[in-house]
C-alpha cells in the first residue's frame, strides 16, 4: 500500500503517525491487501455461503378446489344475488 494512502487515512482518523510507523503500517497493509487477492482467487467461492446448510423455499404450490359447493355453504345465509352481505365499513 502506498505510503501516501496511510498518510491520507490517519490524517481522516485524526491518527498522528511518526515516519517509522508510516512506514510499518504501509508494509503491513500491502502485506494483508495480496493475501485478500489470493483469497479472491480461491476455487469455488462463488457458490460458498454463510450459511453451512443449505436453505431451499419449502412452499408447495397453491391448487384452488371447491371441497363444498359454494350453494350448500349459502343455504342457510341471507343473500343478494348469490353474493354475502357485511356490515358497513366507516
Amino acid at each position: 500500500m502506498d505510503r501516501e494512502i496511510v498518510e491520507k487515512v490517519a490524517h481522516i482518523a485524526h491518527l498522528n503517525l511518526t515516519e517509522e510507523e508510516l512506514n510499518k503500517y504501509s508494509v503491513d497493509l500491502g502485506e494483508i491487501l495480496e493475501y485478500f487477492e489470493m483469497l479472491d482467487e480461491a476455487p469455488g467461492i462463488e457458490n460458498i455461503g454463510f450459511n453451512p446448510v443449505e436453505i431451499a423455499d419449502a412452499f408447495r404450490e397453491d391448487e384452488p378446489i371447491m371441497e363444498i359447493p359454494a350453494e350448500e355453504c349459502t343455504k342457510d345465509m341471507k343473500t343478494y344475488d348469490g353474493y354475502i352481505r357485511g356490515p358497513r365499513l366507516a
